[in-house]
């Protein structure tokens, strides 16, 4: 289900369609940053910070 987020699909419909009643237990679970994503989110900061 990581790879719906990763494709941009909406929080709340991974948890619709892994049965989570909380949004926060499926992105504890599944919403892990990769690694490219925390580079990217770096890459920003550092252009806005210069």
């Amino acid at each position: 289900m990581t790879l719906l987020l990763d494709l941009g699909v909406p929080p709340h419909i991974v948890r619709d369609i892994v049965g989570h009643s909380d949004i926060g237990v499926t992105m504890t679970i599944y919403a892990h940053a990769s690694l490219e994503e925390k580079r990217a989110a770096l890459r920003k900061l550092d252009e806005r910070l210069s």
